[in-house]
């Protein structure tokens, strides 16, 4: 009789492995191990497909339209802030040499690119005179007093 598992041998019979035959049942789940791949596969491309598409429709609407309306807002005030006058200097001094005190002063008030007034007051002992000259450019078409000139130049280093 023979051995428990080897049903259908007789004794002594070589066992030959069936490495060599394709049956239909082994064909069949080789096709269907392809379709199950193929499907796996078309998943996958769908799906990073589908995530490339969500990422560059992120990245169009990366700023939001009121962070744009901020951003030309405060482009508009950059440009006025350069019109602003924002360098200042005044110069005190006497312009009598009978009087003290530096009571006498120029101010220059110009703005980014240079164009303001130079506004100066002379006090004397009877009165007192006021002057006002433009600037444009960091210069006057007007002669300047040596404390104008300075108060020009004090504005313009800041």
């Amino acid at each position: 009789m023979p051995p428990a598992g080897w049903r259908g041998c007789a004794e002594g019979a070589r066992l030959r492995p069936s490495v060599g035959r394709v049956t239909s049942l082994s064909v069949a789940v080789a096709v269907l191990a392809l379709v199950v791949a193929l499907a796996a596969l078309a998943v996958g491309v769908l799906s990073l497909r589908r995530q490339a598409a969500n990422s560059r429709r992120r990245a169009r609407r990366a700023v939001p339209p009121d962070l744009e309306a901020m951003a030309r807002a405060i482009g508009d005030v950059r440009a006025d802030v350069a019109r602003a006058l924002r360098h200042l200097a005044v110069v005190r001094y006497d312009a009598f040499g009978d009087m003290g005190g530096h009571l006498s002063w120029s101010l220059a008030l110009l703005d980014d690119e240079g164009d303001g007034v130079v506004l100066t007051a002379i006090h004397g002992r009877a009165e007192t005179r006021t002057y006002a000259k433009n600037i444009a450019g960091w210069s006057s078409g007007q002669q300047l007093s040596p404390e104008e000139t300075e108060a020009v130049a004090l504005a313009h280093r800041g």
